[in-house]
């Protein structure tokens, strides 16, 4: 399936006027793969905005609505909250927001001038999480070796609300 390549032939679903954009950041990807041009390699070379984008409005439309299809076990919506593509565009704002924190190498963990460590971080965590539960991936598996970290973090959070006296 090459549906991103396919999508930006003239005439294809990103070649239009709301989505242009979007074509124009996934050619020179494609282009910068040269002769080891993969679909699988360029889904990997786009950024992650992207992806998220694919999520608004214009993009989603244009694109035959589909894309949720990658959460198959995202929950049902309901009349309070909708899963839609709203929601996931809004959601993936979050973990945009932490990549991008991580990239332009800003703290992600302590907040300014404080040795406690942000919950905040937690709250992504779980958001990743969630996204990997839905998609239905083994989130252990993918994760093994790197999820020690956050039993050292919980660790240090427990131990910082101790020495603060927030718990006796």
């Amino acid at each position: 399936m090459q549906w991103l390549n396919d999508f930006c032939l003239i005439g294809g679903r990103f070649d239009t006027h709301q989505s242009r954009t979007t074509k124009n950041i996934i050619i020179p990807a494609k282009n910068k793969l040269n002769s080891s041009y993969t679909h699988p390699k360029l889904v990997t070379e786009l950024d992650f905005g992207l992806w998220r984008y694919l999520f608004a409005q214009p993009q989603f439309r244009v694109a035959g609505q589909s894309l949720l299809q990658i959460f198959p076990s995202k929950p049902a919506s309901t009349p309070t909250i909708q899963y839609n593509h709203t929601y996931m565009f809004n959601e993936l704002a979050k973990v945009n927001d932490l990549r991008n924190r991580i990239a332009h190498h800003e703290p992600i963990c302590f907040l300014s001038n404080n040795p406690v460590i942000d919950t905040c971080i937690r709250q992504d965590y779980n958001l990743i999480l969630q996204f990997f539960r839905w998609m239905k991936i083994n989130e252990a598996e993918l994760l093994y070796g790197l999820d020690i970290l956050l039993m050292y973090v919980m660790r240090s959070i427990i131990f910082n609300e101790i020495m603060n006296n927030r718990i006796l």
